[in-house]
């Protein structure tokens, strides 16, 4: 059976999960899933079965912009590990956010054969405040304009706030909070002291 012809209709209810719990799974360089541990196969509510040997897009969400996962790619491609926050849905239609560690797995001479994914719950005030309001701009942005415009907005979001994706993330996990305000202040009271100088 190919799952991939299956996806469960999304539910805008929550997987009851154990957020303690600490989500494994080993791919090869395709993203196919080789390994998944009990944890992960628990919350996504498939059958061991059911995931090895699919790709790990199974448990896409269709709320997940398409460019959060192209800067995946792209620092993958680097040879640079990343974590990035993910909205997953379950076979049961229903989702889980998580914040996803990638590590590459490479072979003696280096080359990429895998990544391994290890996956933590993230505060949902997080989610919420944050995270959601972002990723649903991103995705309205595709849906109009493409991939393109999306990368770009994000690119311009991040560098407002003088971050990385992933130092924008542990930022938001370490505080609960967006320096966006604080950056911008900083920057307008600096031209108005400027101004003030002139007048002197």
């Amino acid at each position: 059976m190919d799952t991939r012809l299956n996806r469960p209709t999304p539910s805008d209810r929550e997987v009851d999960w154990n957020k303690n719990k600490v989500l494994l799974s080993k791919t090869d360089k395709k993203g196919t899933i080789l390994y998944a541990n009990e944890d992960f196969i628990d919350v996504s509510g498939y059958d061991e079965f059911e995931l090895v040997g699919q790709p790990h897009n199974i448990v896409r969400h269709p709320d997940m912009p398409k460019v959060i996962f192209k800067f995946l790619w792209d620092s993958i491609k680097s040879s640079e590990n990343i974590h990035v926050i993910i909205k997953n849905m379950a076979k049961t239609g229903r989702y889980y956010w998580v914040v996803t560690d990638f590590k590459i797995v490479a072979d003696t001479d280096g080359e990429i054969v895998g990544f391994f994914g290890t996956r933590k719950s993230v505060p949902n005030d997080i989610i919420v405040k944050f995270i959601e309001p972002l990723y649903k701009k991103l995705l309205q942005i595709e849906e109009t304009s493409g991939l393109h415009a999306s990368e770009e907005y994000l690119v311009g979001f991040l560098e407002e706030r003088k971050k990385t994706y992933m130092e924008y993330i542990d930022h938001l996990i370490a505080t609960g909070k967006d320096d966006k305000n604080k950056v911008s202040k900083g920057l307008f009271s600096g031209l108005f002291e400027k101004k003030n100088d002139a007048k002197k």
